[in-house]
């Protein structure tokens, strides 16, 4: 009864033992690569919306900045470098400084560094403009799911950092603006309810500032209109417009369009065209959207008909 597991036994260990001694034919191996992997990251897309909503002619305001800081003179400075105490580097590259307190009208400034009460506003202006590109209206304008994630997270620390500053009772007019601009676009990405609170609150203490501020009375205006507010956007539209902001023009024809008023918004772009008379190819197709094909908003992306087919 036992010869049986026995066999087994030695047979199984014979195998065994065959198989420690077999030698086996090992494939090459292939050289080792040591370059380290270096992740490019992705380019943001193009703007939807135009950079320059006071005159789409003219490059970004955040630009033209920096073409001002640029030929400014350059005041050196040495100063303690932050990632080494001991070491000390040079600042030679003029940044964009606004104030952030104690100040009720626009205050730029060029220098290599902010001073008290002051902030390097250029990184958070940068990516103002670069939100600004896709969400300053609503519906913001995206085809990538991950680029809106990023600009979502970044935001809403932009944003965070803003409101901090402009907790402050005296907080700047310069610090206001940007919280309130900031405010909208968190809106429009509909990261919350609060963003809408805030900007209200914002474009009170603005306008209580300065209620002709060319920029705050579009933003508003539009922000208002796009929330469901109409009629309470015309006057702040209207102001846009006759301080000559090109974008109001088109922000006035939404609204008219949201408040069937047809014959306003067609003769809006009657206007538009004369003021801008470079606009004309763009406003005759519109006016043809209006009247024929049911266009309710001048940024709405219509289907191409021969591509539909």
């Amino acid at each position: 009864m036992t010869i049986k597991p026995l066999a087994v036994a030695i047979f199984s260990a014979s195998l065994l033992a065959a198989c420690s001694t077999t030698s086996i034919n090992k494939a090459p191996e292939k050289a080792v690569n040591n370059e380290p992997i270096v992740y490019t990251e992705p380019e943001i897309s193009p703007p939807f919306y135009a950079l320059n909503p006071f005159n789409y002619d003219q490059p970004p305001v955040f630009e033209l900045e920096l073409q001002k800081a640029a030929a400014a003179p350059v005041q050196k400075m040495e100063v303690p470098d932050p990632n080494n105490p001991t070491a000390k580097i040079i600042l030679d590259t003029n940044k964009l400084i606004v104030p952030t307190v104690n100040n009720t009208q626009r205050a730029m400034k060029y220098a290599v560094i902010a001073g008290q009460d002051e902030i390097d506003i250029t990184n958070i202006d940068d990516f103002l403009q670069m939100v600004e590109g896709k969400a300053r209206h609503y519906p913001p304008q995206f085809t990538d799911r991950q680029e809106r994630r990023g600009f979502e997270s970044k935001l809403k620390e932009v944003s965070a950092q803003l409101d901090t500053l402009a907790a402050n009772p005296n907080a700047s007019f310069d610090i206001l603006i940007r919280a309130f601009k900031a405010s909208i676009m968190g809106r429009n990405l509909d990261l919350g309810s609060s963003y809408t609170t805030k900007s209200l609150d914002y474009a009170q203490r603005i306008l209580k500032i300065n209620k002709d501020d060319q920029e705050a009375n579009l933003w508003f205006g539009f922000s208002l209109s796009e929330g469901g507010g109409q009629k309470e956007a015309m006057p702040y539209l209207n102001n846009a417009m006759k301080s000559g902001v090109q974008e109001a023009y088109l922000s006035s024809v939404n609204n008219y369009l949201w408040m069937d008023q047809k014959k306003n918004a067609l003769q809006t772009l009657k206007n538009y065209k004369v003021k801008y008379p470079d606009e004309t190819e763009v406003v005759d197709r519109l006016v043809q959207e209006v009247e024929k094909e049911g266009r309710y908003n001048v940024w709405q992306i219509l289907k191409n008909p021969a591509q539909s087919k």
